[in-house]
């Protein structure tokens, strides 16, 4: 079993940075990939950022590529989310997931366990 926390989220003017946190317990955490994952209101869950078990691979949507940097730290068993130049269309509920496989998907029906989000707000 994991269980996934978020914080970090907030309002922030467009432009601005905001990094998003992830802590997971259970001793399993380690093996698997890890995910974020958005939905604004009246939208789909869409997926945001994804990372392997060991770090070594990451992946994005194209809409935060070049934006948006995703890490994680097995040592504090956290996940992060760097979000930088902000826009209003980032503007959404934000959570992160575990994939019980290694290499993780952009599906989130793929992702075994949620957190239950945190709130980023970006104003115009």
């Amino acid at each position: 079993q994991v269980q996934l926390v978020e914080s970090g989220g907030g309002l922030v003017q467009a432009g601005g940075s905001l990094r998003l946190s992830c802590a997971a317990s259970g001793r399993t955490f380690s093996s698997y990939a890890m995910g974020w994952f958005r939905q604004a209101p009246g939208k789909e869950r869409e997926f945001v950022a994804g990372i392997s078990w060991s770090g070594g691979s990451t992946y994005y949507a194209d809409s935060v590529k070049g934006r948006f940097t995703i890490s994680r730290d097995k040592a504090k068993n956290t996940v992060y989310l760097q979000m930088n130049t902000l826009k209003p269309e980032d503007t959404a509920v934000y959570y992160c997931a575990a994939d019980r496989r290694p290499y993780g998907s952009r599906l989130s029906s793929e992702y075994a366990y949620w957190g239950q989000g945190t709130q980023v707000t970006v104003s115009s």
